[in-house]
């Protein structure tokens, strides 16, 4: 796809300002034509800013917004070739499905409307509601009517604004699914606005994570996941176990590493801190990456994991999966999940453990950094 026939869209020193509170620091980012692109963050990072920003819905107070090459900065909304679906939908109620999708291709005054709308009502698996009222389709269903209505007008950019926010999280889940689905069926470029790093995770090419108005980390879900460059993209995706630990020397591409009286080897290219000895640094592990024996069998442990001992603290039993949280000398609280394969009765609250893992699941972060950063707070999840 040329530059010239594409959806991609290019921010260029875009800032926002109310007063003297900083919204968005000035950004670069470009959206892969025809990607499915996340802005993930928590409350007031500035990623609904951002998006308002390129839908022409907010002015930039600094900044270029470009769509296919082409500057839309000073574009009203309605010339702009993007459409944005909310979290509430706004379907109207007293027009049905089938007139709901048709709206914008009437407002234009197209004429025949029979083809596009069938053809829009299948794409989103809703070609036998046509005739139903908004408000006798459960939230998913409304939601896909939204990004019919929205897709009729052929945007180069659709863009999402916490758009399965009032879902159940089964139904968040199986539209999840479907926006992918969609998206990939129409390829066009989708820009998503989201707190749920789940939902990010699932549909997004590339996800950029935003912490006080400021892009914190780029890239693809899996790289952001296990190589993170700081503690809030450690902790915002998930569950990260951070270490505080000292460079005691290196060993070929390994860096050895002490904490209290454990050592911990980690690979050299998956620190992002200063680590020449005697720095400081974070030593990251995620729970899944590690395993956990009883004490009595330490000697089952292969050679040249890293190993740390510890007491059960609590037991959480999930289903798929064991989720323990234990107290060590290196970490009050250290959480490891382990799949219910084959449960090992022993491994109960009290209960002492030695904890293991390769040391190539180990990331090291800079140690200056709040160890605490991401972490979620009651009100992030409300």
């Amino acid at each position: 796809m040329t530059e010239s026939s594409g959806g991609d869209v290019r921010l260029t020193g875009i800032s926002k300002k109310y007063g003297s509170f900083n919204a968005v620091h000035p950004l670069d980012l470009t959206v892969p034509a025809g990607s499915f692109f996340a802005l993930l963050g928590a409350s007031g990072c500035g990623k609904t800013t951002t998006l308002r920003m390129i839908a022409g819905l907010e002015e930039p107070t600094a900044g270029t917004v470009r769509l296919a090459g082409e500057d839309i900065t000073a574009l009203p909304p309605y010339k702009r070739p993007v459409n944005t679906v909310f979290q509430n939908y706004a379907l109207f109620p007293h027009l049905d499905i089938y007139e709901n999708v048709a709206f914008g291709l009437r407002r234009r005054g197209v004429k025949s409307v029979k083809k596009q709308v069938g053809d829009m009502l299948d794409l989103v698996q809703l070609g036998d509601f046509a005739r139903r009222k908004p408000q006798q389709l459960s939230g998913g269903q409304q939601q896909r009517v939204a990004v019919a209505r929205a897709l009729i007008n052929h945007p180069r950019v659709l863009l999402l604004d916490e758009p399965l926010g009032a879902l159940d999280l089964k139904l968040r889940r199986q539209m999840q699914l479907e926006l992918k689905r969609i998206q990939t069926e129409v390829g066009i470029t989708f820009v998503h606005v989201t707190h749920d790093q789940e939902e990010a995770m699932t549909m997004a090419d590339t996800v950029a994570v935003m912490n006080g108005g400021r892009v914190e980390q780029l890239g693809a879900p899996a790289d952001l996941y296990e190589n993170p460059v700081s503690t809030f993209v450690a902790n915002f995706l998930g569950t990260s176990n951070l270490i505080e630990a000292e460079v005691v020397g290196s060993s070929g591409d390994d860096l050895q590493l002490k904490s209290g009286d454990f050592k911990i080897t980690m690979p050299a290219a998956r620190c992002s801190a200063p680590a020449g000895t005697g720095d400081k640094v974070l030593a990251g592990v995620r729970p899944e990456k590690i395993s956990l024996v009883a004490a009595a069998d330490e000697g089952t442990i292969p050679a040249g994991r890293n190993r740390i001992t510890g007491r059960i603290k609590d037991a959480s039993f999930i289903g798929v999966s064991t989720q323990f949280v234990i107290g060590s000398p290196v970490c009050p609280e250290l959480a490891v999940y382990q799949q219910n394969i084959e449960r090992d009765g022993r491994l109960v609250p009290g209960a002492d453990v030695v904890l293991h893992w390769n040391p190539a699941h180990t990331f090291g972060l800079d140690a200056a950094q709040d160890i605490d950063a991401g972490t979620e707070t009651p009100e992030d999840s409300a």
